[in-house]
């Protein structure tokens, strides 16, 4: 491999490792949320992204509960989304990168990828219904905003996950033949 795709491999390598610690720090940031808007809702407006739902919470438990419940499990599978690509880009070999374990780390990414797509569709779908409620819940679009480029990543990235799947199973005939 030469030295410009090794010094770009190391920066997709760093670039990675950043957004997976920046995802983190969203999602520790909105479950101390979560945390104080329960025991300390009027301390909220100075936590993380300012994300007061008390309205919210005192109109309707079941609805306060629900949209965070998507706000959290999708910036979990985020930070888990790319705690994946992490291990993918550190313990793939670029010499024989049809193995296996790559084409199992790139289905675990599409499979990720497209939860992280289904649940925020389903999140934005039932935001506009508690809009159509009078709900105020503008605040928390932006946690699902971009569910439509989710799932047609994870579309993506399946295809090339069965495309390392045959390279993966023509490698080992060609292995086994020789």
């Amino acid at each position: 491999m030469s030295k410009t795709n090794n010094f770009i491999f190391t920066g997709l390598k760093i670039v990675a490792w950043i957004i997976f610690v920046g995802l983190c720090i969203e999602a520790g940031g909105l479950i101390v949320n979560f945390i104080f808007s329960l025991y300390n809702p009027e301390f909220v407006q100075n936590l993380y992204q300012k994300l007061d739902l008390s309205e919210l919470y005192e109109r309707s438990k079941w609805a306060f509960f629900s949209m965070y419940s998507f706000v959290l499990i999708i910036s979990i599978l985020k930070a888990v989304l790319f705690y994946v690509v992490i291990i993918l880009v550190t313990k793939i070999d670029l010499q024989k990168p049809f193995n296996s374990f790559v084409s199992g780390q790139i289905s675990k990414i599409s499979y990720y990828t497209l939860a992280i797509g289904l649940l925020s569709f389903l999140a934005r779908q039932s935001a506009k219904n508690l809009q159509h409620r009078d709900y105020s819940i503008d605040i928390l679009n932006q946690f699902w905003a971009d569910s439509q480029a989710f799932i047609l990543m994870a579309a993506v990235i399946y295809v090339i996950a069965t495309i390392f799947s045959k390279g993966v199973e023509i490698q080992n005939e060609n292995d086994l033949t020789v």
